[in-house]
């Protein structure tokens, strides 16, 4: 007779972490973060709590691992950094030697990806919570926009090397004029958040950036 096989204790795991995720962002979903609890996201995964206190400390922690793990998964990693980088964020934003037409492909996909269903709920409740919940806030900013940001400033900075930015501009600055509309508009709803839009940014932006004659 042939040996049973043991278990696969870390392809449980995997599994168990993966429902853990699911349930967490479509809890955060349905009835938002604070409505959200350790119980809720255990009783929807099929797991017991001391399965998720095992792994993660709060829930906070659970629904940023579950974030960072469905921008992962996403064609476009969710224009995030940090461990859910996509291979296309890895590399950096595109360097054509045309500033404009590599701001625009890049709003384009960010536009995309704030408008698409399965993102933007949970983008909404951790950005919401964020605002009120300084630790959460700043685990945002820290895992999920410092490096998506530092993208920016690095194609930035060439685009001053190349003489396409004035070199008095500080990128940090800069960047935000491309994401802040882009976001204010998508908080608020103002108007449709389209890739006109986007472009229409690019070119405001860029326009004020450019050396002067």
């Amino acid at each position: 007779m042939a040996p049973t096989k043991a278990p696969d204790s870390s392809r449980r795991s995997d599994r168990s972490r993966r429902a853990i995720h699911d349930a967490a962002l479509a809890l955060v979903t349905e009835v938002g973060y604070r409505r959200t609890t350790i119980e809720g996201i255990a009783a929807r995964a099929g797991v017991g709590k001391q399965t998720i206190y095992r792994w993660w400390p709060s829930k906070a922690a659970v629904l940023m691992d579950a974030f960072l793990d469905l921008a992962g998964r996403s064609p476009e990693g969710a224009g995030s950094g940090g461990e859910a980088q996509s291979d296309e964020a890895a590399q950096g934003i595109p360097d054509t030697g045309d500033l404009v037409a590599d701001l625009k492909l890049v709003l384009r996909a960010t536009v995309d990806e704030l408008n698409d269903p399965v993102l933007e709920a949970p983008t909404r409740a951790l950005t919401a919570e964020g605002i009120v919940d300084a630790k959460l806030g700043a685990a945002f900013v820290h895992k999920l926009l410092d490096p998506q940001l530092a993208l920016y400033v690095t194609r930035l900075r060439a685009a001053q090397e190349a003489g396409d930015v004035r070199a008095d501009v500080d990128p940090r600055i800069a960047l935000e004029l491309l994401i802040g509309p882009l976001m204010h508009r998508w908080l608020l709803r103002t108007l449709p958040l389209t890739h006109a839009y986007a472009d229409e940014i690019v070119e405001y932006a860029v326009g004020g950036l450019a050396p002067r004659p």
